[in-house]
């Protein structure tokens, strides 16, 4: 019997303190071949009726349906049919890095699709770009007041059905590149620092919008 195939796109559902609502959750999932909850991420996905293949986390913050779905599958008496990786509270990484490890180390380098991970605490936050930025593969973020990407150098995005919407980047490495079209101020391979502001508060003139990321990362965002 051949083995199976390893999954092309993965759902990251996070634990954000503020989820996101239930169609968006199940938006993120409805193309994704895996999906992973992340500690309280177990709720949003039982909330949006999502099946969940691997639960990560400590378990603190889940609610206790949700620990105790987790603690009845870890004693193979539970009617879930997830995996179970439970980490120690008093570690030195967060869930997400944890994750990310668990997820390379079962399917590789797979396209990531998030939700659930911009909510809440500023700290962890600029923690998970870091994390993104550092992923080998295609990140795609859905939340419920925009979509986003992480783009690596040589990647681009084609942002369709947003004529209007205000659309952000901030570079996440030393420096980077860009190129923006159809765009109100667009940009023709410009060099900008990390961190910069330059990237906030464009707007998108046309459809089909495009954003290139010649070298360095960065993450970008086409608001509601």
């Amino acid at each position: 019997m051949s083995a199976p195939a390893a999954p092309r796109r993965v759902c990251v559902i996070g634990g954000s303190p503020q989820a996101s609502a239930p169609d968006t959750v199940r938006a993120a999932a409805a193309t994704c071949d895996v999906v992973v909850a992340v500690d309280r991420g177990l709720d949003a996905a039982l909330a949006a009726d999502v099946a969940v293949d691997l639960f990560c986390g400590d378990a603190d913050s889940v609610s206790e349906a949700g620990a105790a779905l987790v603690r009845a599958t870890e004693r193979g008496d539970g009617t879930a049919a997830f995996a179970v990786e439970r980490y120690n509270p008093h570690k030195d990484f967060t869930d997400l890095s944890l994750v990310l490890r668990a997820v390379t180390e079962r399917w590789g380098t797979p396209s990531l699709v998030c939700t659930c991970l911009s909510g809440g605490n500023p700290d962890h936050l600029l923690g998970v770009f870091g994390r993104l930025a550092s992923w080998g593969s295609a990140v795609e973020l859905i939340e419920d007041g925009f979509i986003g990407r992480v783009l690596h150098a040589g990647e681009a995005w084609t942002i369709e059905g947003r004529a209007g919407a205000r659309f952000s980047f901030i570079p996440l490495s030393s420096e980077v590149m860009v190129s923006e079209r159809g765009m109100r101020w667009e940009l023709d391979h410009h060099r900008v620092e990390l961190l910069s502001d330059l990237g906030i508060s464009n707007v998108i003139e046309r459809d089909a919008a495009t954003i290139t990321n010649h070298t360095g990362t960065l993450i970008c965002w086409a608001f509601q």
